[in-house]
């Protein structure tokens, strides 16, 4: 990274203008996230827009690949918002363990691991290459919850307690 960009992913989060949803509050019986050790499980997330409304839609019938992707940035903002209410801050993550991303798509559609990217580019510009981008799944699925186009969950690693 250029040493021209901000320091932390807080301040890279703050310099990029991006709003984050409010923290989801779960609808069913899960919690949002869980600390265990050093690691930050969050649960499956949502296309949550900041107003409150959600991205719907099928990829390859009602959204293509960038309509995707900004649906999987949109899931990226609102595990952002949950990662600094389960902790207190995006400074508190030193890497980006494994992200799970399920798209919802017609059968054909096969371009499932460029919708997650708008994810993982995400993560990737906050924590850097190295530390922001893990392992990662990305699946097509017939449905999701609301009729949402991606849903993704996401294990971070903190750094010290």
């Amino acid at each position: 990274m250029s040493s021209n960009l901000p320091a932390t992913p807080a301040e890279r989060l703050a310099a990029l203008g991006l709003v984050l949803p409010p923290a989801p509050t779960p609808i069913g019986a899960y919690v949002p996230s869980l600390v265990l050790g050093n690691f930050l499980y969050c649960s499956g997330h949502l296309p949550l827009l900041p107003e409150g409304g959600l991205i719907k839609g099928r990829l390859g019938a009602d959204l293509d690949v960038e309509g995707g992707r900004a649906a999987a940035r949109q899931v990226a903002l609102a595990l952002l918002a949950t990662v600094i209410a389960a902790v207190g801050s995006l400074d508190r993550v030193c890497r980006v363990v494994k992200v799970l991303g399920m798209v919802q798509c017609t059968p054909e559609f096969e371009q499932h691991p460029q919708v997650l990217n708008g994810c993982s580019e995400l993560f990737a510009e906050l924590w850097g290459r190295e530390a922001g981008i893990g392992v990662r799944s990305a699946v097509g699925v017939a449905a999701l919850p609301s009729g949402v186009a991606v849903e993704i969950e996401a294990l971070f690693e903190l750094a010290g307690n």
